[in-house]
């Protein structure tokens, strides 16, 4: 009897595969890093080839790890990356360039051009996303425009388009060998290219960017049990196992958050913050710098919106003090140093290095350290490291709360930087607001796990996915209203000395 879900968790710094009981408790799992390729400034790619061999290798090794093979599991999910674009042959399965990833910034031009043409207001009505580097729309113009050969392959029909979901998607149903070329609501609301009233592909979308439609995969429910297929018996799990479900990451998250009510909200601190609100069946339009987006669909049912907030650094802002700065050694190692000072000292980091993302949408920021006085040490920049995070988040729950009208009576949060206790209570702080972090914190994976096994009869509806939820630990608010206040204003001032630091194109 298949008694386990397994979810693919395509990252971008690493592959993993979670395998989880019905209970939805973790039974084993495999992680492996990738090369994060930086050609040039602004650039960031991933090799594809390199995340399909990792995904081979993580599923194979979890099995081992947890005494189990490819028959034991139900259903798997997939979960991924968004934004990141990958364009390749169908008939062998090559990539035509590196997958270009999310945070890269080479289509500035692009995005300012849309903008310049008020062709951005279309974008934002139809796909509720604003014209910006952040999608996969501008990237994939951008090969089609600069790679030979790529235009002349994508009109024969030679070219396929996915983020990293219909990329592992398409290897593990059978690849150049009949792989399904296929994605889900919450992938393709991603894009730029989708309008999220008919969630489909808009052809006045599509020719803003010069995209031929035939290299776009088909627009799925998140949980389908059929539309995804089954991995080939060739493939890494040596079995037939259905592929029930598929989200984009933050959209996984929110599912494994189960924030499946109008009003509920959870934040991942990974790479990036991602901040969403759930709003239900209705489509609510931000006039406060968010993106409106698909948070799920499950099977025939209506489509559930959402409002997101986005934040390019935050993790990555720990990670940068360790590995360009070598002010600490280790991530853990940054709340051990921010506790060693009561507060900032007057400094603020505001990690802008890849412009602003929300609420504000500047591409031409740059990272800034602001406030300096000899007094500050390594101690205060860990601690405005951590505050930056935080502060970020505030800047989205902020613009959420003038969109929605919801305050948040709580903010449900997961990923890495919710190991770091001091950075949860300088969120609590900043708030206002209570920090509650679940007992499973691998809530992306969980999600996607949760979508295959909705689709497939593992679990019966989203009441039994609330059982499963447990909070392991709370974070209740403690500055005063006049540090609280005094904290922010100092914040905005700093964002405002990033801006206009390069000349957009």
């Amino acid at each position: 009897m298949a008694d386990y879900i397994g979810a693919v968790d395509q990252g971008t710094t690493s592959t993993r595969f979670m395998i989880f009981d019905h209970t939805g408790n973790e039974v084993a799992k495999h992680q492996l890093e990738h090369a994060q390729i930086l050609p040039r400034s602004g650039w960031v790619e991933h090799d594809p080839v390199e995340i399909w061999e990792r995904t081979n290798s993580v599923m194979q090794n979890a099995l081992r790890y947890g005494g189990l093979s490819g028959t034991d599991l139900h259903a798997i999910g997939i979960t991924n990356q968004r934004e990141t674009t990958v364009v390749w042959d169908p008939r062998d399965g090559r990539p035509y360039y590196n997958a270009i990833v999310w945070q890269d910034t080479r289509t500035d031009a692009i995005a300012a051009a849309l903008e310049r043409s008020g062709r951005g207001d279309v974008i934002r009505r139809k796909a509720g996303l604003p014209p910006a580097t952040y999608f996969s729309g501008g990237k994939i113009q951008w090969i089609l425009e600069n790679v030979d050969g790529v235009r002349e392959a994508a009109e024969q029909g030679h070219a396929l388009f996915g983020n990293t979901d219909a990329w592992v998607l398409w290897n593990l149903t059978g690849g150049p060998d009949g792989g399904i070329h296929a994605t889900d609501v919450t992938n393709a609301s991603r894009t730029m290219l989708m309008d999220l009233e008919t969630l489909d592909w808009d052809e006045e979308l599509l020719g803003f960017f010069g995209i031929p439609r035939a290299m776009l995969p088909a627009i799925h429910p998140s949980s389908h049990a059929q539309a995804y297929g089954v991995t080939r018996s060739s493939r890494p799990l040596r079995a037939a196992v259905p592929i029930g479900g598929v989200l984009g990451d933050q959209q996984a998250a929110t599912v494994g958050q189960v924030c499946f009510s109008p009003g509920e909200a959870k934040n991942t601190y990974g790479t990036g913050n991602f901040l969403v609100l759930n709003t239900g069946t209705e489509l609510v339009r931000s006039q406060h710098g968010l993106l409106t987006t698909v948070a799920y669909r499950f099977g025939d049912e209506p489509v559930v919106y959402a409002l997101e907030g986005s934040i390019a650094v935050t993790g990555s802002a720990v990670q940068w003090l360790r590995d360009q700065m070598k002010v600490i050694k280790t991530a853990a190692e940054s709340e051990e140093l921010a506790r060693t000072v009561e507060d900032n000292g007057g400094m603020y980091f505001v990690p802008a290095f890849s412009g602003l993302f929300a609420p504000y949408w500047r591409s031409d920021a740059r990272g800034a350290i602001v406030g300096l006085a000899r007094y500050n040490d390594n101690a205060h920049l860990a601690r405005a490291t951590l505050e930056a995070i935080c502060y970020q988040s505030r800047d989205v729950v902020e613009a959420m709360e003038q969109d929605s009208g919801v305050h948040l009576d709580v903010l449900k949060v997961d990923g890495g930087v919710t190991a770091n206790d001091l950075c949860m209570q300088i969120q609590a702080d900043v708030l206002n607001v209570p920090v509650s972090r679940p007992v499973v914190a691998e809530t992306t994976a969980l999600g996607a796990a949760y979508a295959a096994g909705l689709a497939t009869g593992f679990w019966q509806d989203t009441d039994e996915l609330r059982t499963h939820w447990q909070e392991s630990k709370r974070w209740e608010p403690a500055w005063s209203d006049e540090q609280r206040a005094e904290g922010y204003a100092g914040w905005k001032r700093a964002v405002e000395r990033t801006l206009e630091w390069v000349q957009v194109p």
